[in-house]
């Protein structure tokens, strides 16, 4: 991050307040690129850095204490440190951290999930919403047989290849350093609240294998969509025989206990959770129709003679 300089009485305070946090950038700087570990932790001068947490509030390497609206990026529904989560975790931690095999534990998470979510037929773990945003797009593709994906402008689904323009940039579709065109020509960008140009696509080609869409709108429910186009496009996708996926990783547990596609009464065929499902700690997951997921699943995808989708991951389900 390129230092800048003003005459601001607000960047000179926060300057004379987080002296460690500008020693601790210095040393990030050198060893991390950016000295950051994601993109949206970019903070001019220079980011905060977090000692503790507890509630809503958080504290700084100097001390300063902030309530913190942005939640974990919007991952702590029940706030840090929450006392339940605390004690959970702390018990677990005695039984151990990582087990590398079958346990209760992700029978139980996934019961819960299959209750409470209304298109929540199967799930599968991931370890993030961007891995579970992948394996959806894998299995919707296997399924359908069909290569390509529609997704909308401002919509984020984690940070692969095949979702990687037109959430932040490229918003024309064109190629992201590091991808491969081959891999972006498989996705059709439109804009969002526009059904007709969904159903136009979908009528002009035969080639769609799902659409993939935040119920929220883009950039956390800032763009928001139109009323009924939800809806309108789960119409579209069922008469076209195409997926429809949602990415619930804002939504979910967030906008009701069943997450948007409760709320709102549309039922998608697959739906990606992270965030909120995993309670605060890493982890995602993949939710829908039995007969989409069930493709990971040797014994029933040699009964539909269907290649067996391969997905591994070595903190799925992880007790945590």
């Amino acid at each position: 991050m390129a230092e800048l300089r003003t005459n601001s009485k607000i960047e000179a305070e926060y300057r004379t307040r987080t002296k460690h946090s500008a020693e601790l950038y210095e040393r990030a700087r050198r060893v991390l690129p950016a000295g950051l570990t994601h993109d949206s932790r970019t903070l001019l001068p220079y980011p905060i850095y977090a000692t503790r947490a507890s509630g809503p509030r958080k504290w700084d390497a100097d001390g300063n204490e902030y309530v913190d609206y942005v939640g974990g990026h919007g991952a702590l529904l029940l706030g840090h440190s929450h006392p339940a989560v605390v004690r959970a975790v702390t018990e677990q931690i005695g039984l151990g951290t990582h087990w590398g095999a079958s346990h209760e534990l992700e029978v139980r998470w996934a019961e819960l999930i299959n209750r409470l979510i209304p298109c929540a037929e199967r799930i599968r773990f991931t370890a993030s919403g961007t891995e579970a945003s992948h394996l959806a797009l894998r299995l919707a593709r296997a399924f359908t047989g069909k290569p390509k994906v529609i997704r909308f402008m401002g919509h984020f689904h984690g940070w692969h290849d095949q979702v990687a323009a037109g959430s932040n940039s490229h918003y024309d579709g064109s190629v992201p350093a590091g991808v491969l065109p081959q891999i972006v020509e498989h996705t059709i960008l439109l804009p969002a609240d526009d059904p007709a140009r969904v159903a136009e696509t979908l009528n002009q080609r035969d080639d769609v294998a799902a659409v993939i869409l935040e119920p929220s709108g883009g950039s956390w429910g800032q763009v928001p969509l139109q009323p009924g186009f939800l809806e309108k496009v789960r119409e579209i996708t069922r008469q076209a025989g195409v997926l429809l996926i949602f990415d619930e990783v804002i939504t979910g547990f967030r906008w009701s206990r069943g997450g948007a596609q409760a709320r709102v009464g549309v039922t998608p065929d697959l739906c990606v959770l992270a965030k909120i499902v995993a309670g605060g700690l890493p982890g995602g997951a993949v939710a829908g129709r039995a007969d989409v997921i069930d493709q990971l699943d040797a014994d029933v995808a040699k009964r539909n003679a269907r290649e067996k989708i391969a997905h591994q991951g070595t903190f799925n389900a992880n007790p945590l």
